[in-house]
C-alpha cells in the first residue's frame, strides 16, 4: 500500500467521492479502505472526530472533511481543479455547498416516511435542479471546457439518479436539458466511474429498500408487480 495517501471510504458515501474523482483527475496515487460506518472500528475513530468518512490520512496523519480534503488536495497536487480567477473560484466553492444541499435533500428522498415527506423532497430537488439549469452555460461541465471541482461535486449527485431511474420517472430532471447533457457528460469521465465500486447499484438498491421509507415502499409494490 502507498504510504502517503490513504482515503478512508464508504461504498455510498458521495463526499468520499468527490475526493476520490479530484486525485483521479490530479493523477494522484492513493489507496482505499472501506469502513462499516455501522460498526465504525476504533481505529477509525481515532482517525475521524466526527465518525464520518471521508478521513484522507497523508504519511499516517488525518485530514477529514470532504472540503478541507479538497482544499488540501488542491494546495498539494497537480491539475489545478479551481478557477485562478478569485471572484469565479469563490462562487464554484459556493455551488459546492449547494451540491452539499442538493445531497441532504437526496437523503430525504430515499429516507422520507411518508408521502407527504417524499413528495415535499421531490419538489424540493426538481427546484434546485432547475435553479442548476439556469447556471449552466454550453458545457460540456459546470466551467465550460474545463473539469472543476463542481463538477466533482455534482458527479456523485447524479449518480443517485441513474438508480432512482430504474425505480420510477419521478420527474424530477424533467424538462433542463442542459442539466441532462451535463448529466451525461459527468457519468463518461473516467475519473466519476472510477469513485466507486462496481456493484454499487447493487449495494444503494439494498440501502434505500432497508430504509423502510415511502420509497422503500415503492420499490416493494414494484417488485410484486413484476412478480405478477
Amino acid at each position: 500500500m502507498s504510504e502517503d495517501l490513504v482515503l478512508m471510504s464508504h461504498h455510498l458515501c458521495p463526499y468520499v467521492q468527490r475526493a476520490a474523482i479530484a486525485m483521479h483527475e490530479k493523477g494522484m496515487q492513493f489507496d482505499r479502505i472501506q469502513i462499516d460506518l455501522s460498526a465504525k472500528p476504533d481505529w477509525f475513530m481515532a482517525l475521524s472526530p466526527l465518525g464520518k468518512t471521508p478521513v484522507l490520512t497523508v504519511a499516517g496523519k488525518p485530514i477529514f472533511e470532504s472540503s478541507v480534503i479538497l482544499e488540501y488536495l488542491e494546495d498539494t497536487g497537480p491539475t489545478p481543479l479551481h478557477p485562478t480567477d478569485p471572484f469565479l473560484r469563490a462562487q464554484h466553492r459556493a455551488w459546492m455547498e449547494f451540491g452539499s444541499a442538493v445531497l441532504n435533500d437526496i437523503a430525504g428522498f430515499y429516507s422520507g416516511r411518508t408521502k407527504e415527506a417524499f413528495d415535499e423532497k421531490t419538489a424540493a430537488l426538481h427546484r434546485k435542479f432547475g435553479r442548476i439549469e439556469t447556471e449552466l452555460g454550453t458545457g460540456p461541465y459546470f466551467n465550460g471546457k474545463e473539469f472543476s471541482l463542481v463538477d466533482a461535486v455534482f458527479g456523485p449527485i447524479f449518480r443517485y439518479f441513474d438508480t432512482f431511474d430504474r425505480i420510477d420517472d419521478f420527474h424530477i430532471l424533467t424538462d433542463m436539458p442542459k442539466l441532462t447533457e451535463w448529466r451525461q457528460n459527468l457519468s463518461r469521465r473516467p475519473s466519476v466511474r472510477m469513485a466507486v465500486t462496481t456493484d454499487y447499484h447493487a449495494r444503494l438498491v439494498a440501502f434505500v429498500r432497508a430504509r423502510g421509507s415511502y420509497l422503500s415502499g415503492i420499490m416493494e409494490k414494484n417488485d410484486r408487480v413484476m412478480a405478477g
